[in-house]
C-alpha cells in the first residue's frame, strides 16, 4: 500500500527537521487495521533519515479516538467552543487506551536516553503512560493548538487525568504565553500543584517539570526558494487585485464569517466590484466527521450566494477551490496575491500566514490577521483584526487593497525578517535546548529586570541602535504628593549620564510637564526633550511647539480661571502650555471625587480634551496628538520613515497618558509598564517592571551595552 504525505502544517514543520536531524516517527497511518489488512498489509518506508513506526487503529478506535474525543470534545474545548464539545465516556476510554498503545510503542525507542517529543492533543495522555514503562525516559511534549483557561478546561470531567499526563513530560511546551499561563493555573487550581511562574515550573508528584512558551515556525527558506522559482506574474496597470484564505475545512478556522467579510467590502466599497477576486482554496479535512459536512455546505451555499449576488460578466468576486495543493502550487498562489485574509476564529499559530510572509519576495502583499491566532504574537506588522467583527474584517480589507508601496514594503519586510530568524529550524533548536535544560534542572527564579533584559536582548541586537523613551514622573522619580518636590537623584542623574553618552543608545525625556520644567529636573545635556505630553519637543535635530496651540489659547486660559474659582482646599491648578492640570493629591479622600467631576465637567464645557491621570486631571486641546505621536514625530525626524529597520524603540511610563506611547509602539517597538507586578491593571504595554528603582537597574544596563552582541 503507497502513502501520501499529510497536508497538516504539523507534518509541514516537523517532516524538515526530522530529515535534517534524523530519527523515527511513531504514528497512526491515517487508516483502519480492518482495511490495511484487506490491501494485503503495510509496508512502512524509510527515506531521508526517517524512520516510520506504525500504531495499528481499528475502524471503531478510529472512530472513537480520532473522530470521537479528539476531535468533537478535545478539539472544540481547546479552542473555547465549549457549545460544540461533546461529554462521552465511551469515546475518553478509547482515546485513553490508544494513548497507551503509543507509549508501548514508544518505550523501546526511549530506553536509551533518545528524548521521545510527543506532539499534540491526540496524545495528552501518553507521557503518563511512557514514564510507566521506562521511568528515566526524557519525554517533551508540544501542545499545538490552544490550551484554555482552567474555567474552561475544567469542564471536562477527564480534566484533571489529562493534566496528569502531561505532567509525566520533562518539558511540556505551547505556542504562546497565554497558553503555557493557562496550563500552569490549571495545574495550580485543579490538582494542587506547586507553580513558579518566573522560573516556568510546576512541581507535581516529586518532579519538576518545566513550561516553556515557544512559537512553530515553517521551512522559511524552502518557502522563499519555491517563490523564487515560480516567478513574478505580470501585472498590468489595470489588473484584478487578489485576496487569498488557504484552511482546512474546521469550524475554527471563521471561512464562513470571512465571506461574509468579502461580501460587506463589496456591499459598502462598490468601487472594489470588478476589481478583486478573493480566492478561497478549501483543503478537506475530517470528512467523517458531520459537523464538518455540514460546515462545507454552508460555506458552499454563501459561495453561491454571494456570486449570484454581485457577479457580472467575465467577472465573479469569489473563485473557490477544494482541493490540497502540494507546495510547489501553493506558493505561486502565496506571491501572487496582494492581501492574505488569514482570519481564524481561534487557532494555536498558524502557518499560512507564515508560509505566506516569506511568500512574499516583492514585498508587495499585506497580511490581515486574527488576534485570535497565536501567529498575532509573533507577526505584529500584519493588519490585526478580530474575525468575529465582519465590519472590522471588511475595513481592513479596504485599508489593505489601499495601501500606499511604501507601508506594504515596510510592513512585509519586517515579517518577513522575522519568520526568517526564527524559522522551523530556529524553533526545533530552542524547544529540544530547552527539554535538554529540563531534564537537568529547571531555570532558577528571575528577577524583573533579569526577565525583561532576557527578552529585550536577542530584540536589540538585531539592530545597531536603540532609541529609549522615558516618562519622568513615577519612572525616573517617586510619584510624591507635591510635583515639585519629584527631584532626580543623583545616582539616577549619573547612569542617565552615562546612558547619554553611549553613542548606541538615544535618550528621550518624555513628561507631562512643560519642557522648561522638565528639562530643569533631568539637566542631563544633549538628549531629547518631550513636554506638555509631545506638544513641545526640543533635542539634537528636532524641535516642535504644535501649531495647534494658538488656537486653543483662550479655552485653556478660561479653564484655568475656572478651576480656580472652585476654591477646593487642597486642590492646585497648573497651566501649562499644551495642558492645564488640577491636582487633587492634597484634597481630602471623601471631597477628592467631587473636586475631579467639577474639573472633567468645566473641560468638557469648554471642548476640551479629559484626561484623568494618578490625583490629577487634564484638559488638553482635542487635537490629534499625544505622547505616541511625539514618539513616532522624534524616532522619524532622527532615524527616517523606515526607523523600525534602523534601530529598536522602548517605551518606559507608568501613566494612562502613557499608554498611548504603548498603543503607537505596538508591534514595532517595545514598552514597559511601571507597575507593583501584583497589580491587576491593564495595559498595552509589552511587560511590566515593579518600581523606580528597576527602571534605574534596567537603564544602567542599556548605557552599559549590556545588550551588544552585534
Amino acid at each position: 500500500m503507497s502513502f501520501t504525505r499529510s497536508s497538516g502544517g504539523l507534518v509541514s514543520a516537523l517532516e524538515p527537521v526530522l530529515r535534517e536531524r534524523g530519527g523515527v516517527w511513531i504514528g497512526w497511518t491515517g487508516i483502519g487495521r480492518e482495511d490495511a489488512a484487506s490491501a494485503g498489509g503495510l509496508q512502512m518506508p524509510r527515506h531521508d533519515g526517517i524512520q516510520y513506526e506504525a500504531v495499528p487503529l481499528s475502524g471503531h478506535e478510529v472512530a472513537q479516538y480520532y473522530a470521537g474525543f479528539s476531535n468533537r470534545t478535545l478539539w472544540p474545548l481547546f479552542h473555547y467552543f465549549v457549545g460544540r464539545t461533546r461529554i462521552d465516556s465511551a469515546t475518553w476510554r478509547v482515546y485513553d487506551a490508544v494513548n497507551e498503545r503509543f507509549a508501548e510503542h514508544a518505550a523501546p525507542f526511549a530506553r536509551d536516553g533518545a528524548l521521545v517529543w510527543v506532539q499534540d492533543y491526540q496524545l495528552l495522555r501518553m507521557p503518563r503512560y511512557l514514564r510507566e514503562l521506562v521511568p528515566e525516559a526524557r519525554i517533551a511534549s508540544f501542545l499545538h493548538i490552544p490550551f484554555p483557561p482552567s474555567e474552561v478546561f475544567r469542564v471536562l470531567p477527564w480534566s484533571r487525568r489529562l493534566l496528569r499526563g502531561m505532567l509525566a513530560a520533562n518539558l511540556v511546551g505551547f505556542q504562546v504565553e497565554s497558553y503555557a499561563e493557562h496550563f500552569m493555573s490549571s495545574a495550580a487550581r485543579l490538582l494542587g500543584c506547586e507553580v513558579d511562574r518566573a522560573a516556568r515550573i510546576v512541581r507535581y508528584d516529586g518532579r519538576t517539570i518545566s513550561v516553556t512558551a515557544d512559537p512553530i515556525s515553517i521551512d522559511a527558506g524552502y518557502i522563499a526558494t519555491l517563490a523564487e522559482q515560480s516567478g513574478p506574474r505580470a501585472r498590468p496597470a489595470d489588473r484584478v487585485l487578489e485576496i487569498l484564505g488557504v484552511d482546512r475545512l474546521d469550524y475554527t478556522k471563521g471561512i464562513h464569517e470571512r465571506l461574509l467579510a468579502v461580501e460587506q467590502l463589496l456591499e459598502r466599497w462598490p468601487a472594489f466590484r470588478r476589481r478583486i477576486v478573493f480566492t478561497q482554496l478549501l483543503v478537506p479535512s475530517r470528512e467523517r466527521v458531520a459537523e464538518y459536512s455540514a460546515l462545507k455546505r454552508q460555506i458552499d451555499e454563501t459561495v453561491g450566494r454571494i456570486n449570484g449576488r454581485f457577479s457580472e460578466p467575465g467577472w465573479s468576486p469569489i473563485r473557490y477551490l477544494v482541493r490540497s495543493l502540494p507546495p510547489e502550487e501553493l506558493v505561486p498562489l502565496y506571491r501572487s496575491a496582494d492581501v492574505a485574509l488569514v482570519t481564524p476564529l481561534r487557532d494555536g499559530m498558524n502557518l499560512v500566514a507564515k508560509e505566506y510572509v516569506m511568500s512574499q519576495v516583492a514585498l508587495n502583499g499585506v497580511l490581515v490577521l486574527s488576534e485570535l491566532a497565536g501567529a498575532a504574537e509573533e507577526l505584529q506588522e500584519a493588519i490585526v483584526v478580530n474575525p468575529f467583527d465582519v465590519d472590522a474584517v471588511a475595513a481592513a480589507l479596504h485599508r489593505a487593497l489601499s495601501m500606499t508601496p511604501d507601508e506594504r514594503r515596510a510592513r512585509m519586510s519586517a515579517l518577513r525578517d522575522r519568520v526568517r530568524t526564527h524559522d522551523v529550524h530556529a524553533w526545533v533548536r530552542s524547544f529540544l535546548g530547552a527539554a535538554d535544560r529540563a531534564v537537568l534542572h529547571p531555570a532558577p527564579p528571575e528577577s524583573a529586570v533579569d526577565y525583561v533584559r532576557k527578552r529585550l536582548t536577542p530584540w536589540l541586537a538585531e539592530r545597531p541602535g536603540t532609541v529609549l523613551f522615558l516618562d519622568y514622573d513615577g519612572t525616573l522619580t517617586p510619584i510624591v504628593d507635591r510635583p515639585e518636590d519629584a527631584t532626580l537623584a543623583a545616582r539616577s542623574r549619573a547612569i542617565l549620564t552615562q546612558a547619554a553618552r553611549n553613542p548606541a543608545l538615544d535618550v528621550v525625556i518624555v513628561s507631562g510637564r512643560t519642557l522648561k520644567d522638565v528639562r530643569t529636573l533631568v539637566d542631563v545635556p544633549g538628549i531629547t526633550y518631550i513636554g506638555d505630553h509631545g506638544f513641545e519637543i526640543d533635542g539634537p535635530g528636532v524641535a516642535l511647539r504644535h501649531e495647534g496651540l494658538d488656537h486653543y489659547r483662550d479655552s485653556m486660559d478660561r479653564a484655568a480661571q475656572r478651576l480656580g474659582q472652585l476654591r477646593v482646599a487642597g486642590a492646585r491648578v497648573e497651566r501649562k502650555a499644551a495642558t492645564v492640570t488640577y491636582h487633587v493629591r492634597q484634597v481630602a479622600p471623601e471631597a477628592r471625587e467631587e473636586a475631579e467631576r467639577a474639573a472633567e465637567q468645566i473641560y468638557r464645557r469648554l471642548h476640551l480634551r479629559v484626561t484623568k491621570g494618578k490625583m490629577v486631571v487634564e484638559g488638553r486641546p482635542p487635537l490629534d496628538w499625544h505622547k505616541g505621536q511625539a514618539v513616532l514625530y522624534v524616532l522619524m525626524k532622527r532615524h527616517g520613515t523606515d526607523w523600525p529597520s534602523r534601530v529598536r524603540a522602548i517605551y518606559i511610563g507608568d501613566d494612562v497618558t502613557d499608554e498611548d506611547a504603548f498603543e503607537s509602539l505596538r508591534g514595532i517597538g517595545r514598552s514597559i509598564h511601571i507597575a507593583p507586578l501584583a497589580a491587576g491593571t491593564t495595559t498595552a504595554a509589552d511587560y511590566r517592571l515593579p518600581d523606580v528603582p528597576s527602571v534605574v537597574q534596567l537603564v544602567r544596563w542599556l548605557g552599559a551595552s549590556g545588550f551588544a552582541g552585534r
